[in-house]
């Protein structure tokens, strides 16, 4: 696989399971479908993209970003 389509893929994987986890620590927390939402939208904004990026080019032995 291409080294810019495994950094997208490991990229599309974190946004997966942190909007999974989010939608599910805000049910826990009591909050409506809606909010549990606006709560997932949140935290992927707030995704450290770069930390992902890196880990991916030390993997592929690349300089990290």
């Amino acid at each position: 696989m291409d080294a810019n389509l495994k950094i997208a893929e490991a990229v599309r994987q974190a946004c997966l399971a942190a909007a999974l986890q989010a939608y599910e620590d805000s049910g826990m927390s009591g909050l409506c479908g809606e909010g549990r939402w606006e709560y997932v939208i949140d935290v992927l904004r707030h995704l450290e993209l770069r930390t992902i990026v890196q880990q991916c080019l030390t993997v592929e032995g690349r300089a990290a970003v």
